[in-house]
């Protein structure tokens, strides 16, 4: 069994911080993910609000991330987390793969959030055949087409604005006004081939073998039905945490956040969060690479004081 002073669940922007921030301390340190290194960020096409790097592909951040924890030496498994074991000061860590099990005195969960899903009926059909959750994954087989976007916050808005410039027609359907930041608002709204309809609930994706519209209605006193006929859907009405592993530990709001103090600590000592699965309120790159590094600094503390 390998043993590490500090675990780092999940490779988003916080996980990465954190295992720099970790590696730094001269603490032995590994990162688990079952997915490629990036979390959220490698489904996002442009990002423009992290700190020095001006418009940037959300990829290649991922990637920038990634190399800079390399460089440094950290450690980096693909595995998929089954369940995180307090023993006190040791911390225990069931993966699937090979049934692999893993030790550190400290524990960082930094696994963020899913998107979630309407769940009305067609969805579930539909998925990976029309409907999808990430534009700059799938936008290109919908180019010249016309697609619909549902949602209407920061993600919604900003790959909207992707999508419009390579598709036909693209209809934003969203439950309340769009709620991004204004500019990217104005930006979308002037948009020619763009037409948003706030106010809506979506009652259905329509189609046989291929997915062929959406059905939704207005949640004014009016209550009108509209269809609107396209080629694709993309999702964005949210994110639920990735938390499920960690469900026996006591650490989760009726959520499924981590809760967690100021210096990233939940109530299970050397176990800490950090990033987009927290209870906090504002989550961006730059929020999850804070908290990554108070993680890592809280947890290289607790390590040391388990030497004396």
């Amino acid at each position: 069994m390998k043993k590490y002073d500090v675990i780092i669940v999940g490779s988003g922007p916080a996980g990465m911080t954190a295992a720099i921030y970790a590696i730094r301390a001269n603490m032995k340190t590994l990162i688990l993910d079952k997915l490629a290194p990036g979390g959220q960020m490698i489904n996002t096409n442009e990002i423009e609000n992290y700190t020095g790097s001006g418009v940037i592909n959300g990829a290649e951040l991922s990637m920038q991330m990634f190399e800079h924890t390399q460089q440094l030496g950290v450690e980096f498994d693909y595995k998929t987390i089954l369940k995180v074991e307090d023993k006190g000061a040791t911390k225990v860590i069931h993966c699937e793969e090979d049934n692999a099990v893993f030790e550190a005195a400290a524990v960082i969960l930094a696994t963020g959030t899913v998107p979630r899903s309407l769940e009305v009926p067609g969805e579930e059909s539909f998925t990976g055949n029309g409907i999808s959750w990430c534009a700059i994954c799938d936008g290109a087989q919908f180019r010249g087409k016309d697609v619909v976007v549902i949602g209407g916050g920061n993600s919604a808005v900003e790959e909207s604005i992707y999508l419009a410039g390579i598709v036909n027609q693209l209809t934003i359907v969203t439950m309340f006004d769009l709620t991004a930041d204004p500019k990217a608002c104005d930006k979308l709204r002037n948009m020619d081939n763009v037409t948003i309809y706030p106010y809506q609930d979506v009652l259905e994706f329509t189609g046989e073998e291929k997915l062929t519209g959406v059905r939704f209605k207005s949640t004014k006193e009016d209550g009108t039905e509209r269809h609107v006929n396209c080629d694709g859907v993309f999702e964005y009405i949210g994110l639920k945490p990735t938390s499920k592993p960690f469900a026996d530990l006591g650490i989760l709001d009726k959520f499924g956040c981590i809760i967690v103090d100021d210096e990233m600590r939940t109530s299970v000592n050397g176990i800490f969060g950090a990033g987009d699965i927290t209870n906090k309120k504002l989550r961006q790159i730059v929020t999850a690479c804070s908290d990554g590094a108070i993680a890592a600094n809280t947890a290289a503390k607790y390590v040391e004081s388990l030497k004396d």
